[in-house]
């Protein structure tokens, strides 16, 4: 890796994703291989949002590297309860551990917090900003089922508020995709990421009906729509539950199309697409653990 911090899939180059993808291909062939490749090394976990994956499977992967995690804990009983700036508590927990993991409920505050430290900081999320360490497993997965280039890809869901959604498609701007964004006209992607991917010669469209272009993709990312980052409950009630995948939607869809979904699902996806060939999401999940494996093994291994 060329980088101190990850902070947003701009940094992230062909070059980058693949090393760490080929890295994870082989940690996760031969896990136990590696479990005492950083014995030693600390992981600081400062997360100021709730999270299931990202947090859980970060603890996994610095432990099956032979590391240990130093948790901030809940903020409700963190000092920030007190008035501690995001400065201030990243320089501490800098002189408890050799990585920081973050997340932030702010957009840009990842980037903010990397100014103040010196240890790698990967941004765990940044409000409706970046998620650069999903993307990757997010690649890692579409690689396994349908390959990187050559793919038709439709991105649904919240494009405005989903933060996994704006680095996957910049991350994809690398490869020879064609991005197809669904959703509500009052959820598309923001100005500044059409305009990265113009600038990037991305091949994109948009749309508002997912049956026009299904039988055209070879991977459907699936988002929920991100109700917490909605300035107006009513906003969001009035597009709560428009788009969901359920077997018959799926009729038209190629046989090997792949369904992902960052999770967690609230009612995107009917439980009943679960035991399909196209479910792939929870397969994505647990590729949470090799790809930030080999991230971090990427990382600590510079220093």
């Amino acid at each position: 890796m060329r980088h101190d911090h990850v902070i947003t899939a701009k940094q992230l180059s062909r070059e980058d994703i693949e090393a760490v993808l080929d890295r994870a291909a082989e940690m996760d062939a031969d896990t136990a291989a590696y479990g005492q490749r950083h014995a030693g090394k600390l992981l600081g976990l400062c997360f100021f949002e709730p999270s299931t994956r990202t947090k859980m499977s970060f603890e996994a992967a610095i432990k099956r590297l032979g590391g240990d995690i130093v948790d901030m804990g809940h903020v409700e009983s963190s000092s920030v309860k007190k008035g501690e700036t995001l400065a201030d508590t990243v320089r501490v927990i800098e002189g408890y551990a050799d990585a920081i993991v973050m997340r932030h409920p702010d957009e840009g505050s990842a980037k903010m917090a990397s100014e103040f430290v010196d240890v790698p900081l990967l941004n765990g999320g940044d409000g409706a900003g970046h998620h650069p360490t999903q993307t990757l497993l997010d690649l890692y997965t579409i690689r396994q089922n349908a390959g990187l280039d050559d793919l038709s890809i439709g991105i649904m869901g919240d494009l405005k508020y989903g933060r996994t959604v704006h680095s996957l498609a910049t991350a994809l701007t690398n490869f020879d995709a064609e991005q197809h964004f669904i959703s509500p006209e009052s959820l598309q992607l923001p100005e500044g990421v059409k305009y990265d991917l113009d600038e990037a010669g991305a091949a994109v469209a948009e749309h508002t009906d997912l049956e026009a272009v299904l039988p055209d993709l070879d991977v459907l990312y699936v988002t929920r729509i991100q109700r917490e980052r909605f300035p107006d409950e009513n906003e969001y009630q009035k597009v709560a539950g428009e788009y969901r995948i359920d077997t018959s939607a799926l009729e038209d869809a190629r046989d090997d199309l792949t369904i992902m979904h960052p999770l967690p699902r609230v009612d995107e996806i009917a439980p009943r697409v679960d035991p399909t060939r196209h479910a792939k999401y929870f397969e994505q999940a647990h590729n949470g653990v090799p790809v930030r494996m080999a991230l971090l093994d990427l990382l600590l291994s510079d220093q």
